[in-house]
């Protein structure tokens, strides 16, 4: 029966957006019937207990955006509000955010601006409405010019390329260069090596425009998924997690204007969605917004990341044992669920409640309903469906980088308990050979809880669920299978960030010099500009860094920068000065930071070349100490 309902259901698929798209994944080949059959009594399971739970719920309403309003969103979110409106003169700012995109970052930026711009017009605002054109203009005729997130000395051959005017290709506006092409053809990448440090929108775009572009295809029997893998970066990879807090702000708008430029390369329209606000519970376990959980949590725990409750029902199921058969697919007692969950919420902050007769299924059905209860979904209301519209992008490559571009773009509690999440969910595959919950299995028992939300008015989401189905838990095994590379800051974001920094410093120089011009200052000026261009000089020798240790006995050493010396053998070294009056450090306890220069604060993986990355940031100061948790 539910396979035939399940064809049914396929066959509706045609009449939806992207239907073509969705049938090329090759999903429904892949996903043999049994594991789908997990996906149908997972939904029944939920739908059984939605019926006896929260009869009184409140569903979360999205609202459909007026025209433009999406675009003004968008460019709001992405840090460029002054390109239009009341401040639109005062768009300066933007011109050094602006030098630092990429080709394709650029057209999905210009487009955004028109289409706000004709929506203005229509509007009959009277602001002074720039004309898009002219703002790349004037930024490319100034001296900073594009950057294709690649190598610093690749974006040097780009500038002089890009004088040549008479470029044939790209769009009429177009201020790119070929130069991503013709890096990704020097260097021979396997169909499995996830090149970070060119935009993948504009990979994608040279794709498009190549003759090798036949890439690796979803379709066929993709039991086994590609082994995807980070080639080695020299100057270290960065994690989400490493940078400062005015860095990673940034990283989201740059990873914002990329996700949706290489949305727009591919054909698949990229809609944020938008939840008009409801009244949530403002306090207890279940049903409460994350951010206020955390709240909550933090004033028991301080520091706390992940909601307290969460951590501990997956402390609870791995208590036991991994090993039991059907572990996650196997529902607890419903109505037991649900005295647990009603004797959780009276209990649980007070420490009174009893855990030991907790059964290991009641334990895991706790964890999914927590899951589905949040009032707005743990992947977002804004990007729910962006993550779902992963499995209609052409190349299982592609739908890697757009799922690394969509994890940094969750808001920091959500990617904090997604991460837990998929740990979890691995430890749990992990043991497959005893439990039966092969990844296939395990994707299809969790992509119901993630991706099939209360809240988006129940009927359209109910008849897509059978469209979406193979397709969603196609997502959720990539999560699951790729969540190391996942939580990875793309190198070419990187680069952009460092140019930025560079570009600020260099205006707020100069606005510096011109003030002290005024004051008549000139030679005290002078003075300073010499001491700021070479800070290191004065004490430490060329080819030195003076690396700082606060934290640590030995508190300050010179070290000498040769090609093999990593970041985990300068940690190693101050280690190994020990003295009897300092608290004892672990290695793992400490890192070597990168502060200053091109980046606010980047923690350094132990594999991290440090005289390339002196040659990147030499400008950086160097400091041991522990990670900020």
């Amino acid at each position: 029966r539910r396979s035939g309902q399940y064809t049914m259901n396929h066959d509706h698929s045609k009449k939806i957006p992207d239907g073509a798209s969705f049938d090329r994944s090759g999903s429904q080949d892949s996903l043999d019937e049994l594991s789908m059959d997990d996906y149908w009594k997972e939904l029944e399971n939920i739908h059984e207990t939605r019926g006896n739970n929260h009869e009184g719920r409140v569903a979360l309403v999205v609202k459909e955006p007026d025209e433009g309003e999406l675009e003004e969103e968008w460019l709001k979110e992405a840090g460029l509000s002054n390109l239009f409106g009341e401040s639109s003169g005062d768009s300066l700012e933007s011109m050094v955010f602006l030098s630092t995109l990429t080709r394709t970052q650029k057209a999905a930026v210009e487009k955004r601006v028109e289409t706000v711009t004709q929506t203005m017009r229509k509007r009959n605002k009277q602001h002074q409405i720039p004309d898009v054109r002219d703002i790349f203009r004037l930024q490319n005729d100034s001296k900073g010019k594009v950057c294709d997130g690649s190598e610093p000395s690749a974006v040097r051959t780009s500038e002089n390329k890009n004088d040549m005017r008479d470029a044939p290709k790209g769009p009429n506006f177009s201020l790119g260069t070929d130069e991503p092409k013709s890096l990704l053809e020097d260097v021979p990448s396997s169909d499995t090596d996830i090149n970070l440090e060119i935009s993948f929108a504009e990979q994608a775009a040279n794709l498009k425009d190549s003759s090798v572009g036949k890439m690796y295809k979803g379709g066929g029997d993709d039991t086994l998924l590609p082994n995807f893998r980070l080639p080695k970066d020299k100057t270290g990879t960065t994690k989400i997690g490493d940078l400062a807090p005015q860095d990673m702000k940034k990283v989201y708008s740059l990873a914002l204007i990329e996700l949706t430029a290489l949305y727009d390369i591919l054909g698949t329209e990229f809609k944020q969605q938008k939840a008009v606000k409801i009244k949530t519970k403002d306090s207890g376990l279940f049903g409460v917004p994350l951010s206020l959980l955390l709240e909550q949590d933090q004033k028991k725990v301080p520091g706390t990341k992940i909601p307290l409750i969460f951590q501990k029902l997956i402390a609870q199921i791995e208590e036991t044992t991994l090993e039991t058969e059907g572990l996650l697919r196997i529902p607890g007692v419903a109505t037991r669920v649900k005295g647990l969950c009603q004797e959780l919420e009276a209990k649980f902050y007070e420490g009174t409640f009893n855990w030991e007769n907790v059964k290991q299924h009641d334990a895991a059905s706790l964890l999914k309903l927590f899951i589905r209860e949040l009032p707005q979904p743990l992947l977002t209301v804004e990007y729910l469906k962006a993550f779902q519209d992963v499995q209609n992008l052409p190349t299982r490559k592609q739908q890697l980088q757009a799922l690394n571009l969509l994890v940094i773009l969750l808001p920091e509690a959500n990617r904090d308990t997604l991460k837990v999440l998929l740990e979890f969910l691995q430890r749990v595959i992990d043991h497959r050979d005893k439990n039966k919950m092969t990844l296939k299995n395990v994707a299809m028992v969790m992509a119901p809880n993630l991706f099939t939300f209360h809240g988006f008015g129940s009927k359209t989401i109910e008849q897509s669920e059978f469209v979406m189905a193979a397709g969603t838990a196609n997502v959720m095994r990539f999560m699951i299978q790729y969540q190391k590379l996942l939580w990875t800051i793309p190198k070419f974001i990187v680069n952009q960030v460092r140019k930025q920094n560079t570009e600020s410093q260099k205006k707020e120089r100069k606005d510096k010099a011109m003030k002290k011009l005024l004051k008549k200052m000139a030679y005290d000026r002078e003075k300073h500009e010499k001491q700021e261009k070479t800070p290191n000089d004065t004490d430490v020798p060329q080819g030195v860094i003076r690396v700082q240790a606060p934290h640590l006995s030995k508190v300050s050493m010179a070290i000498q920068l040769t090609e093999e010396l990593k970041a985990g053998d300068i940690v190693a070294r101050f280690l190994s000065q020990k003295s009897g009056n300092v608290q004892t450090l672990k290695k793992e306890e400490v890192f070597l930071y990168e502060i200053g220069g091109n980046i606010g604060e980047r923690c350094l993986d132990d594999d991290t070349y440090m005289k390339d990355l002196y040659q990147l940031n030499p400008n950086a100061e160097w400091v041991i100490k522990p990670k900020q948790s």
